[in-house]
């Protein structure tokens, strides 16, 4: 029979112990020195050729050219852009794109004091999005608002009022072979 002397029970590890440690952010440490060298450390691996990367396409060479309008208002954290291809919103690092057929509504909002200028982009999910860009001046809502007026006019359809000139349109239709 075979007895250890000593403790069987292992060291503690977290935050009591390391202040270093934090779940799930960092891995704890391994209790090795920093400057020790890796075992195969001597073995020198033959260095990978590098590989051709494909080009990037340009976003023009795959989609039609649109010379429609485009709207585009930015601040200094902020930036919305609505074009042909859908809306964007960015506010810092983040940011988000709705194609045309994933939007349900986009609303506008302006207070009635202040400079800052809101656009709400609905989903057909129940979920909206907003942005708020800090204008110059008040001046500027009238230009945005034309601008993504004209954006909104030229790309974005709206489902619901197809589909009800649809059933009026059949309506009068069965009105007249009844008559």
């Amino acid at each position: 029979m075979e007895q250890r002397i000593g403790s069987s029970s292992q060291p503690l590890e977290g935050a009591g112990f390391d202040p270093a440690f934090i779940p799930g952010l960092t891995s704890p440490g391994s209790g090795e020195p920093e400057d020790a060298k890796p075992a195969d450390a001597g073995r020198e691996e033959p260095e990978p050729e590098p590989e051709q990367a494909p080009e990037p396409a340009d976003e023009a060479q795959d989609e039609p050219s649109a010379d429609g309008p485009v709207f585009e208002a930015a601040d200094r954290r902020a930036r919305i852009v609505a074009d042909h291809r859908g809306v964007r919103l960015a506010l810092d690092d983040q940011e988000c794109e709705f194609r045309w057929d994933e939007i349900g509504a986009v609303e506008t909002e302006t207070p009635r004091f202040g400079k800052r200028f809101t656009v709400t982009v609905h989903t057909p999910e129940r979920r909206w999005y907003y942005l708020e860009i800090e204008a110059a001046s008040r001046s500027r809502f009238a230009e945005w608002e034309t601008a993504l007026d004209a954006v909104l006019d030229a790309y974005f359809e709206d489902g619901a009022a197809g589909d009800a000139g649809d059933e009026a349109d059949e309506r009068d239709d069965g009105e007249a072979a009844a008559s």
